[in-house]
């Protein structure tokens, strides 16, 4: 019955697709921070540091987790 379940679990998993658009709107995102840098050397600096402080910020969630 454990193996039945745990199947199940993953199936619905499989099918959940309520994160996909955050994602993509995460990779959109990031695409135009690295354009609006390639374009503004000036911007490049500060979207360096909004990435770090994003990097830092998973880092310590997953850590948590």
């Amino acid at each position: 019955m454990k193996k039945f379940t745990d199947t199940l679990l993953k199936l619905r998993i499989w099918k959940d697709t309520k994160g996909q658009d955050l994602i993509e709107y995460a990779l959109m995102a990031g695409f135009v921070a690295v354009a609006a840098g390639a374009i503004m050397p000036g911007v490049a600096t500060n979207i360096s540091k909004v990435f770090s402080k994003v990097s830092v910020s998973m880092s310590n969630a997953a850590n948590q987790g």
